[in-house]
């Protein structure tokens, strides 16, 4: 069936973010004194989950969003080598386009303030407020196709994390990981397609 519409994750796919989330997520960890990498532990969860789970003191939860919010509103948020003009070639040739995100919506005020573009270039945006269950169930993926219309078999998902390529696998769709915040050889077995980052891609090579 003819690809028809393709789903973004946000961080480490459209932008280049994932690197600065990390560091934010490692000093968070320290402070829970966490032996493993925190930041690892919770990639691809919502912050509701995060909160729920590892700060269900509510003080320390108020103090964490303030954390977080104030890191959001300073942080550097930069396209990912070739991606603008990719989702631009894909909008130009009539393909639908989502982006499907465990941020939430005050997260993409910033992004929205940053990069006016993407609310006129995106026809779908799904936020961690929009779901119950975050990845890698595949709920995401799966609303974000039935807004735009589509059908699963019409959609491509571009991921770079362990829990988003999972949800795309889970959604019965193509899978294309970007190698942005893991290594080709670890998320190889989890894409259908593995690129570096979207420099001189196009949509046929993907398919093809």
């Amino acid at each position: 069936m003819k690809k028809k519409a393709g789903l973004f994750d946000l961080d480490g796919v459209i932008f280049d973010t994932e690197g600065q989330y990390t560091q934010f997520w490692s000093e968070e960890g320290k402070l829970l004194q966490e032996s493993s990498d925190f930041s690892a532990c919770i990639k691809g969860r919502t912050l509701k989950e995060i909160l729920d789970r590892y700060f269900p003191d509510q003080k320390q939860a108020d103090e964490v969003i303030k954390r977080l919010s104030r890191f959001e509103q300073e942080m550097v948020i930069e396209y990912i080598p070739g991606a603008r003009e990719f989702i631009l070639g894909l909008k130009e040739q009539g393909v639908k386009l989502a982006i499907v995100t465990s941020s939430n919506d005050l997260k993409m005020q910033n992004v929205y303030r940053l990069h006016p573009e993407v609310k006129k270039v995106f026809d779908v945006i799904i936020t961690a407020d929009k779901i119950t269950r975050s990845k890698p169930d595949p709920e995401c993926y799966l609303l974000a196709a039935r807004e735009l219309g589509m059908k699963k078999e019409e959609c491509v998902v571009f991921e770079d994390s362990f829990s988003g390529l999972e949800a795309g696998r889970r959604a019965e769709m193509k899978v294309v990981g970007l190698a942005t915040s893991n290594p080709a050889e670890k998320i190889a077995d989890k894409a259908d397609v593995v690129v570096p980052d979207f420099r001189g891609l196009s949509f046929t090579d993907i398919l093809n």
